[in-house]
């Protein structure tokens, strides 16, 4: 008898083992994304510097205080922490989802007192008797193993892995955005610092031109417009000044958010210079926009919609169970563990589903729809990474440009100043003319 139930699970273990290398579902394969030809911007395939870094690119730029405010921002930004915490549940679903490969064992210990009424009894005012009765204790020990026959299980561990990748993705996404918006601010916040020390320059200079102004008029030299005009041109400076001082303290109040501060917990002071800009290769490689995480952590949704139609499927296949169950029972503890009180029990047990209304091939529709729409997301990602680059290296071209022309424009607006300051203070020009040479050199 030992023989046939031992030969018996040998079969249903070799069984399992044969039936579990089917996976049902289709094998995931990468979608196609779009590649332009040729690229408009400055694009080509090539390796990246080995001198441009890669990890605190930040560091480039060589500012301590934004290495200090990077730093922060790592530990203690509550969107990095979200998105951290998210890809740690993502990872816990993985090792869910490893262990249902793995048979499950469990024990128990009970002790009941049942009744099962009196048999002779004619009424429910009838006493129940001692004999209805029953005393169980009971320890067990249950092992079971469902066998992943259609690969449903793989398939399901497969779906998790891909969502835990994409969630790792968006979790980089999280901190790269965080960075890059961080450093974006801080530069904003020194531009504006540079234009706040021009601002304040220049409305020292406006208040000596008024002085002189006044003093004309004093003398008999300059009309009163002359004096009112001074006047309007240093209010509208100094009105300008607190304007950009209030976009300096909004901008200090989002970096203190940023790099998971109270605003007022952050004083930034002022500085003067910008930090020093990075050199940037003439041409960057179009492999780079594949270590964007966006883009990694779209593809990855792809493969684990890929999955779940897999699991979708093997919904039309019976389940097959593997099971085992002993241990002991008896009326009372006294001498439980005794030979007579031993009971167990193995055996398999196949299940599937014969009638559903049209449950399954409706959650393979949706299993279908659901990969679609990941590949659509997929490749619009991969559309909007491609735009960003191209209007961040257009911006990089054009900008150059425009600032070339500004300087030019810095410099001859800054000699038609001193030409017009030097003739009002001659006679030979109003007042007007100054006003208008100030305001163009200032913009």
């Amino acid at each position: 008898m030992r023989q046939h139930q031992t030969r018996l699970l040998l079969c249903h273990a070799v069984i399992a083992v044969v039936a579990a290398s089917c996976a049902v579902g289709p094998k995931y394969r990468k979608p196609d994304a779009p590649v332009p030809v040729a690229f408009k911007e400055l694009w080509q395939a090539a390796v990246p510097s080995d001198a441009t870094p890669r990890g605190a690119w930040w560091q480039s730029y060589g500012d301590d205080v934004l290495n200090s405010l990077e730093s922060a921002a790592e530990t203690a930004n509550q969107s990095i922490r979200q998105a951290d915490a998210h890809y740690r549940a993502a990872l816990a679903l993985v090792g869910e989802s490893r262990a249902t490969l793995f048979p499950q064992l469990g024990v128990a210990v009970s002790a009941t007192r049942s009744s099962g009424g009196n048999g002779n009894a004619t009424s429910s005012s009838t006493p129940v008797t001692a004999a209805t009765v029953a005393n169980s204790r009971r320890i067990s020990a249950t092992a079971s193993w469902e066998v992943d026959l259609w690969g449903k299980l793989r398939r399901q561990l497969e779906e998790s892995r891909s969502n835990a990748e994409a969630s790792a993705g968006d979790l980089a996404s999280a901190r790269l955005s965080v960075e890059a918006t961080l450093a974006a601010d801080y530069m904003k916040l020194r531009a504006l610092d540079s234009q706040l020390a021009l601002l304040t320059a220049t409305l020292t200079e406006y208040r000596r031109s008024l002085e002189i102004t006044r003093n004309r008029y004093a003398a008999g030299v300059a009309a009163s417009t002359d004096v009112t005009q001074a006047e309007s041109q240093l209010a509208s400076g100094e009105a300008q000044l607190a304007a950009q001082s209030l976009q300096r303290a909004t901008l200090e109040h989002a970096i203190a958010i940023l790099a998971g501060k109270t605003p007022e917990e952050l004083t930034l002071s002022p500085a003067p210079n910008m930090p020093a800009m990075p050199a940037l290769p003439s041409a960057l490689p179009a492999t780079l926009l594949q270590r964007r995480p966006d883009v990694a952590a779209a593809e990855r949704r792809v493969a684990a919609a890929n999955a779940a139609i897999g699991v979708a499927r093997s919904a039309y296949f019976p389940d097959l169970t593997l099971s085992a169950t002993g241990g002991y029972q008896n009326s009372a503890w006294q001498n439980i563990f005794s030979a007579p009180n031993r009971f167990w029990s193995v055996g398999p047990a196949l299940a599937a589903t014969v009638f559903d209304a049209g449950a399954r091939p409706a959650q393979n529709a949706a299993a279908r729809a659901n990969y679609a729409a990941a590949v659509a997301s997929y490749r619009q990602t991969v559309l909007g990474a491609l735009q960003s680059a191209d209007d961040a290296l257009a911006s990089l071209h054009y900008l150059a440009d425009e600032q070339a022309a500004a300087e030019r424009a810095s410099a001859a607006a800054h000699k038609t100043l001193t030409a017009t300051q030097n003739q009002y203070k001659a006679g030979t020009v109003s007042y007007l003319n100054v006003v208008i040479a100030e305001s163009t050199s200032l913009a």
